[in-house]
């Protein structure tokens, strides 16, 4: 069966990037371990796990590096 359109997984990072800034803008990833980091992929609406496709520490640092560089740097944004 092929990927539902509306939903994504761990290797759509540049995606999980873009949506981790939008999401969570209050939040400096550069602060964010990567147990909370796939705490906050997996509760981005329309995140869902493939079979096979898990999650390892290589696929967290490009979503962390990813979200940094949609931020514009990682600077935190100001509230």
């Amino acid at each position: 069966m092929p990927p539902n359109p509306d939903t994504f997984d761990w290797l759509d990072v540049d995606l999980i990037g873009e949506l981790l800034a939008e999401h969570c803008a209050s939040v400096d990833p550069m602060r964010v371990g990567f147990v909370e980091l796939k705490r906050l992929v997996q509760a981005l609406p329309g995140f869902q796990e493939r079979p096979g496709h898990p999650c390892n520490e290589r696929i967290l640092e490009e979503i962390q590096a990813n979200w940094i560089e949609a931020r514009g740097g990682g600077k935190p944004e100001e509230e």
